[in-house]
């Protein structure tokens, strides 16, 4: 088979790890256009294959279909548009999550796929780590009974809830979308597709508890280069930036920060960008806690637990069955047999670790091989984030935010 063609739209942090992924497999899949309004970051993806640069999505939709498949990673906001028109054009597309911060972008997005008959993958990557197959794998063999209720952790991490979600692209939902569709619709999304049956009704409660101007030290400077009190904050943009910078650790998430690895380049990123300020000093708005109480059809409960204040790494998994429980941290699944009271350890060796640094452990290649021998070969059942299934966990996600800021029990559509 020919190398599928690509064209990436964003050449951010998540257009260039897919772009990776191409250039590392050449034999299956190569780089035909990337369209970025930043000449730089394009041509820095563009020029190892060759490909053409295009300034701006319209442009590379004016050209025709020019790839056979399109990567969708620009912001949040900017997704439904290109999607539409890429799919009109008949390009498979792979998008990356969320799919649109309005459920109404949500469903024209996948209204737009189905119409044009085009292969579809949201990046979904947790449904396509490797432990994800082994969790399923224990479920679906009946070694717990029916699964009876779940409890699911999500440890954002303090530095990187301060860098994304404070500092950072996603801390305003009006700029970006609310943090539960921003970081979490993983999760739910996760949830569904382990337990295996869709979230019928949810709950919710959480809020903005820490990075607020109330909570900022006396003394406190507007930037972390200026401030006397940085170097006892655990949220310094100093410690976390120049300590990644001298380990010779350049990827995500300093590569957001400056593309010019030098001391000098990264003092003027945190004098003059936004990710030097403080992080009670900034225009953030998204929760920084929040939990879901969640009802599955058949009546199976979970919840799930979404909080920066901890020191991160793998999302962290305990589900209860009729025969016996089961454990999982990204690293291990642990079974636990009622029957025999046997406890089974299965190890599960990531590729990376739970970041999108890291790779989520896995779960970009694989989604990335599945999507690219789906387009390959015509065989859709490659694709675990389908358009239907990734509309369903969106909804549940829009529902328990609803749920949240009007103190509801919200019955999912």
């Amino acid at each position: 088979m020919s190398p599928v063609s690509l064209a990436i739209v964003g050449a951010g942090d998540r257009g260039s790890g897919y772009a990776r992924w191409a250039l590392a497999h050449p034999d299956q899949a190569r780089i035909v256009a990337v369209a970025d309004p930043s000449e730089e970051r394009a041509l820095a993806l563009a020029r190892p294959s060759g490909a053409r640069v295009f300034p701006d999505w319209r442009q590379l939709a004016d050209a025709g279909r020019i790839a056979d498949a399109v990567v969708i990673a620009t912001q949040d906001a900017d997704h439904a548009e290109p999607a539409e028109a890429f799919a009109a054009l008949g390009c498979h597309l792979l998008v990356e999550k969320p799919l649109a911060p309005t459920e109404d972008e949500c469903r024209a997005i996948v209204a737009a796929v189905e119409r044009a008959g085009v292969i579809f993958a949201v990046c979904h990557v947790l449904r396509y780590a490797p432990y994800t197959d082994t969790v399923r794998s224990v479920l679906r063999s009946g070694r717990i009974g029916e699964i009876v209720s779940v409890q699911h952790l999500e440890p954002v991490g303090f530095w990187h809830q301060a860098h994304s979600y404070v500092r950072g692209n996603w801390r305003r939902s009006d700029q970006a979308s609310f943090m539960l569709l921003a970081k979490s619709s993983h999760d739910l999304d996760w949830l569904q597709y382990v337990v295996g049956r869709p979230i019928r009704r949810v709950s919710s409660f959480g809020g903005l508890k820490h990075f607020r101007p109330e909570n900022r030290p006396e003394g406190a400077a507007s930037r972390c280069l200026d401030c006397a009190v940085e170097p006892d904050c655990p949220y310094s943009a100093t410690r976390l930036y120049f300590g990644r910078l001298r380990e010779g650790r350049h990827g995500w998430p300093l590569s957001v920060v400056t593309s010019t690895f030098t001391e000098e380049a990264l003092t003027g990123a945190l004098r003059h960008g936004p990710y030097g300020r403080c992080v009670y000093d900034c225009d953030n708005d998204v929760v920084d806690h929040q939990v879901v109480a969640m009802e599955f059809e058949g009546g199976a409960t979970g919840t799930f637990t979404m909080t920066a204040f901890n020191t991160g790494g793998h999302r962290r998994t305990r589900i209860f069955g009729t025969h016996g429980e089961l454990s999982c941290d990204g690293q291990s699944v642990v079974v636990n047999d009622f029957r025999t009271g046997a406890t089974t350890t299965l190890d599960v060796t990531p590729t990376g670790d739970a970041t999108a640094g890291g790779g989520h452990a896995g779960g970009d290649e694989r989604l990335m091989d599945a999507f690219v021998r789906a387009v390959a070969t015509g065989e859709r059942d490659l694709i675990r984030s389908g358009p239907a299934e990734s509309l369903a966990s969106h909804l549940a996600v829009f529902a328990a935010e609803r749920a949240r800021l009007t103190d509801q029990v919200i019955t999912v559509e």
